[in-house]
């Protein structure tokens, strides 16, 4: 990213800055913390996942949320934190348009994190490629859905 970029979009999201920078006091206990840098980062790469998915968003965004959901994830550590968050927050938004907006925000984190940490033993790709893949073809089928406040899920 170049040094312009970077500094148009710190004017354009100060805001959004500041708030995933405050998560650092919440995830320090777990070893990680983000750098201003990295959080435009993180910023940058929303932008681009939310073009490149024809999306719009309002309010904070996921970026947050996805911090606090995975950062006591023991296959996330400091050398990998931004490119996991990275890549989660592009998995995200890919799977919110799979899966036809059928699920919120936080029913779709529910499932991406639980797969990560079990069966997915933290990859990412196997949580792209085949549990999401897998999930998202059973929502729009109409055959798997949320079932509330204890994250579980039904397939009919």
């Amino acid at each position: 990213m170049k040094e312009q970029e970077i500094y148009e979009l710190m004017k354009q999201d100060t805001y959004y800055l500041e708030k995933v920078l405050q998560s650092n006091s919440y995830t320090r206990q777990f070893g990680l913390q983000l750098s201003e840098h990295e959080v435009l980062e993180l910023l940058q790469d929303r932008k681009c996942s939310l073009q490149e998915q024809e999306r719009v968003e309002f309010g904070e965004g996921i970026l947050q949320k996805i911090i606090f959901a995975f950062c006591d994830s023991p296959y996330i550590y400091q050398d990998n934190y931004v490119d996991m968050i990275a890549q989660l927050q592009n998995i995200f938004y890919l799977y919110k348009n799979e899966s036809m907006d059928e699920l919120t925000d936080d029913e779709l984190l529910s499932y991406m994190k639980e797969k990560f940490e079990n069966e997915c033993q933290g990859s990412v790709e196997h949580l792209e490629d085949t549990c999401l893949e897998g999930f998202a073809r059973m929502i729009r089928a109409g055959t798997c859905r949320f079932m509330g406040a204890n994250n579980e899920w039904s397939e009919e």
